[in-house]
């Protein structure tokens, strides 16, 4: 088992916009995420702590500006947001506490109704290809299927 934690080596290295969004909970511009369209098959982790977020499969287009999905794998904590106005649900990584979106409740009704609008900035991906060799090979079976 892998102990994710938040590595303040990495967060030496975040870009601008990636330390704004992990580390002051802040947002990018919606249309402007690296993976709004990427349909690659795959998993999405924290970008700071490398823990497991959400499988491709359950990625899904909202027309929101940001990637959406439908569900976590795992790791993620959701927290009440009365921040700008509004009462929102938070999401962050459970290990490295990094600012991830928000979840609202007007996700496709068939997948479980929830709406997990992520900004791009807080994530890496891995490529289905690459799971096994950097560890996430228990994860697998949560991406499309294998050809």
């Amino acid at each position: 088992m892998t102990d994710y934690t938040k590595n303040p080596d990495v967060i030496a290295t975040l870009d601008p916009i990636e330390f704004h969004v992990t580390q002051e909970s802040g947002t990018e511009r919606p249309g402007t995420g690296k993976y709004l369209d990427n349909k690659e098959p795959g998993i999405y982790v924290d970008i700071v702590s490398g823990e497991p977020l959400f499988a491709s499969s359950d990625k899904y287009e909202s027309g929101c500006g940001w990637p959406s999905f439908t569900k976590p794998i795992d790791n993620v904590t959701e927290h009440r947001d009365l921040t700008h106005g509004m009462i929102r649900t938070e999401v962050r990584s459970k290990h490295g506490d990094s600012h991830l979106g928000h979840v609202f409740p007007d996700g496709p009704t068939d997948r479980g109704g929830l709406r997990y609008c992520i900004n791009s900035a807080s994530l890496r991906f891995v490529h289905r290809d690459d799971m096994e060799t950097e560890g996430y090979g228990q994860f697998l079976d949560q991406v499309e299927d294998i050809a």
